[in-house]
C-alpha cells in the first residue's frame, strides 16, 4: 500500500505490454472510474451546511493516496482526472433510480468488458488478480501513459 509510484508503474506495465491491451484501457479504465462516481453519487452526507457524496469521499481517500506515492505531478493528474469523471458523473445519479442504474451498472459493465478484452490480447490475467492495489494504480497508469505521450 506505501509503494512509491514508479514501482508501481513497473509492476503494472509488466502486465500491460500489448498495445492493444493498453488501448482498451484508455476506454475502459475512465469508464468504470465514472461508473463508481455515477454509483456512489447518490449516496449523500451532511455535515454542518455542507453536502457531500460518498463519490467525493472516495475521490478524496484515493487522491491522498495517489499525492503520496512520490511521483506529485502524476498524483495530481491521475486526482483531476479522476475529479473530472466524477463532476460528470453527479448529474446521472440525480435522476430516477432507472437511469441511474442504467449509467452506472452499464458503464461499469461495458468498462469491465472492455478492460477483459484487452487482456485476451495480452494473454494475461488483469494486474488487480495478483494485488488489489491494481486497482488504484489503474487510472495512475492511463494518466502515465497519456502524460507520456505528450
Amino acid at each position: 500500500m506505501a509503494r512509491q509510484a514508479n514501482d508501481l508503474m513497473a509492476q503494472y506495465a509488466a502486465y500491460h505490454r500489448d498495445r492493444r491491451n493498453i488501448a482498451t484501457h484508455f476506454v475502459g479504465i475512465p469508464l468504470i472510474v465514472f461508473a463508481i462516481g455515477v454509483l456512489l453519487a447518490r449516496a449523500q452526507f451532511h455535515v454542518a451546511d455542507w453536502t457531500v457524496s460518498a463519490a467525493w469521499v472516495v475521490w478524496g481517500a484515493a487522491t491522498i493516496w495517489y499525492l503520496t506515492r512520490g511521483n506529485f505531478v502524476l498524483g495530481l493528474s491521475t486526482a483531476i482526472v479522476n475529479a473530472v469523471l466524477m463532476a460528470l458523473a453527479h448529474p446521472l445519479a440525480a435522476g430516477s433510480v432507472g437511469g441511474w442504474l442504467a449509467w452506472g451498472l452499464g458503464s461499469f459493465l461495458v468498462g469491465w468488458i472492455i478492460q477483459f478484452v484487452g487482456h485476451y490480447y495480452e494473454g494475461r490475467k488483469p494486474a488487480f488478480v495478483d494485488d488489489l492495489i491494481g486497482l488504484l494504480v489503474g487510472p495512475m497508469f492511463v494518466v502515465g501513459e497519456a502524460l507520456f505521450a505528450m
